[in-house]
C-alpha cells in the first residue's frame, strides 16, 4: 500500500498583522484576499527615478493610527494593468520586497496603489500567501501573531 503523504499548513486569519522591513516598516496590518491575484500597499506621493541605471521609485506609506507617514523607496520590478476593488483596470508600479508574518519571512511582489478609501493599507493576494501553502480561516483573525524580525 502507498504511504499517504501529511501535509500540514500554516493556518492564519482574514487579517494578519505583516511586517515590511525592507520598507522601514515593522507592523501592518493586511487583510488577506484569496479573491485578489496581486497583493497592493497603499502609496501615495509616487515618485519613479533613475538609480545605477535601474528603474527605482520613491513614495509615502500613510500608517493609520500614527502621525505622519513613512517614506520608503523601492526598485520597480514592472507595471501592470491590475483591476482595482471597482473592476476597473490601473496601470500600477509593482516593487517587489520581504514580508514577515509570525516567524516567517518571504519574498513578494506588491502594487501600489491609493487605498485611502479602504479599510486596509494592505492587500495580500492569493499569489503572496501561496508559496507557503497558508490556510486562510475566514472566522478568525491575527493567528500568526506579530511579525518576528530576524536581526
Amino acid at each position: 500500500m502507498p504511504k499517504t503523504q501529511v501535509v500540514v499548513r500554516k493556518e492564519i486569519g482574514w487579517r494578519e498583522w505583516i511586517g515590511l522591513p525592507e520598507l522601514g516598516i515593522a507592523s501592518i496590518k493586511a487583510k488577506i484576499d484569496t479573491g485578489a491575484r496581486t497583493s497592493a500597499l497603499h502609496a501615495v506621493d509616487l515618485r519613479p527615478y533613475e538609480k545605477d541605471g535601474e528603474h527605482w521609485i520613491d513614495f509615502r506609506v500613510p500608517l493609520a493610527g500614527l502621525p505622519g507617514d513613512k517614506r520608503c523607496s523601492a526598485r520597480i520590478i514592472d507595471q501592470r494593468d491590475i483591476k482595482n476593488t471597482s473592476g476597473v483596470a490601473e496601470r500600477r508600479y509593482v516593487v517587489e520586497t520581504t514580508l514577515v508574518m509570525g516567524a516567517k519571512q518571504w519574498r513578494v511582489e506588491l502594487s501600489l496603489a491609493n487605498r485611502q478609501e479602504m479599510a486596509f493599507e494592505v492587500i495580500l493576494g492569493r499569489t503572496a500567501v501561496r508559496r507557503f501553502g497558508l490556510l486562510v480561516n475566514p472566522g478568525r483573525s491575527f493567528l500568526a501573531g506579530p511579525p518576528l524580525s530576524r536581526d
